[in-house]
């Protein structure tokens, strides 16, 4: 490129460079997309054996742009690349130099990088869709698949409108009753909570790329409803909370990292990749055991997340069981009661109550789960008589408020450098 050749108005989010010969590639990153040109050597994911193929339905023969995307060639028109401010408008705008511009052969086509032929495929059918096919994503008919990539290649090559169209179009599905977010990845089966064998890789498959969409997109809501469903499906069955721990860890997913990590440290036995023998095992496999335990495989990373969180919330377990919550009187006690004996019955309750068999029986870092039972146990016992009446009240306030602040920390119980005491 002549070296007095102006900078891009949008130079922060694309850059070009011009190496004759060339090919205009695009290549994304997570918050840009940046445009280079290189030798006509096969692009990632393109088998140098295979011959290029014109798509059969996007390939146009008035069409003013040849893109190439794995194997596959599509010509479309420039003036829809160009619309919704997408990062095509500052390509095509580009000075091109002595060189013949790229795009209008197949000899010359633009590259673009790091999609396949089908999610490309699929963003195009968004911008050429008739308006009864556009209608028909608000049907049974509709195509989850094809949306999740209209969205995912849109927010890639910036079609902003495009992409929120598509977003909230597959929320408002997902939030349906009864949600037939299942339904589309296997057909004929009714999704329920009560069945954790139905459709698992699918539907495995299926959370997880709805969540990373969201979270590449930044769309709270989408994010907000499938971490919560995923929180459900944890009851079901160790595959979700695998799965949710997993992608906690890739996406830092605060919000859901401490109760799959939970999840997993109540339901299972827990390994790393290398067994007593030195084989490697795959991360996620999960094994029965003849007594019926669950044993996972886990990550170095992840068992130690574990361990030190099975240790950090066994501390705090031991901190609460030795010195009972502590409450403020109410006024009343002050001025009518003798708040040493409603201090005293209190404290009764809670020694008595946390060396109880039904809370022994509770795993000892499930310590949300003991102070529930502690809750339950105070609801129902009727001998706190000299407790006052507004004591009481305080003091169950503030052992939900107690379970609140553990449940909203509980990501940093396993989480390096985490506070957790």
């Amino acid at each position: 490129m002549p070296e007095d050749v102006p900078a891009s108005p949008v130079s922060d989010v694309v850059h070009y460079t011009q190496l004759p010969p060339a090919r205009k590639r695009f290549r994304h990153s997570s918050d840009s997309v940046t445009m280079d040109q290189s030798s006509c050597s096969p692009t990632p994911g393109q088998d140098s054996s295979s011959e290029l193929r014109r798509d059969d339905r996007y390939y146009f023969s008035d069409g003013s742009c040849i893109l190439q995307v794995g194997n596959t060639l599509f010509n479309v028109h420039r003036s829809i690349l160009s619309q919704d401010t997408s990062s095509f408008t500052t390509l095509f705008t580009l000075p091109q130099g002595d060189i013949p511009e790229e795009g209008t052969s197949d000899e010359r086509p633009i590259v673009l990088q790091g999609d396949t032929a089908d999610e490309f495929r699929n963003f195009l059918w968004s911008l050429y869709a008739l308006p009864h096919e556009i209608m028909m994503v608000r049907s049974s008919q509709m195509d989850l698949n094809r949306l999740v990539d209209v969205a995912k290649v849109a927010n890639k090559y910036s079609f902003r409108s495009t992409e929120s169209w598509a977003l909230d179009v597959i929320q408002k599905y997902i939030e349906k009753k009864p949600s037939p977010l299942f339904n589309s990845v296997s057909p004929g089966l009714h999704f329920s909570l009560s069945s954790p064998a139905f459709g698992l890789p699918d539907s495995k498959a299926q959370i997880s790329r709805l969540i990373r969409l969201a979270q590449t997109c930044g769309h709270q809501r989408l994010l907000d409803t499938m971490v919560s469903l995923l929180r459900q499906l944890m009851s079901t069955s160790l595959h979700y909370s695998y799965l949710a721990m997993a992608l906690a860890d890739e996406l830092d997913l605060r919000e859901l990292r401490g109760l799959a990590y939970l999840g997993v440290l109540q339901r299972a036995v827990f390994f790393s990749v290398r067994d007593q023998d030195g084989e490697t095992l795959e991360e996620g496999e999960i094994q029965e055991t003849p007594d019926g335990l669950e044993r996972l495989v886990v990550s170095p990373m992840q068992q130690h997340r574990l361990l030190s969180g099975h240790y950090r919330l066994c501390k705090i377990w031991e901190k609460l069981r030795a010195v009972p919550l502590t409450f403020e009187h109410s006024p009343s006690c002050g001025a009518n009661w003798n708040q040493h004996s409603c201090t005293q019955n209190w404290t009764d309750f809670w020694k008595e109550r946390t060396r109880a068999d039904g809370l022994l029986s509770l795993g000892s870092a499930d310590v949300l789960g003991r102070l529930t039972f502690v809750l339950k146990e105070f609801e129902k016992w009727g001998s706190v008589t000299y407790m006052h009446q507004d004591c009481k009240a305080v003091a169950k306030r503030t052992v939900h408020e107690k379970i609140r602040s553990i449940q909203e920390s509980l990501s940093d119980y396993f989480y390096e450098g985490g506070e957790y005491l």
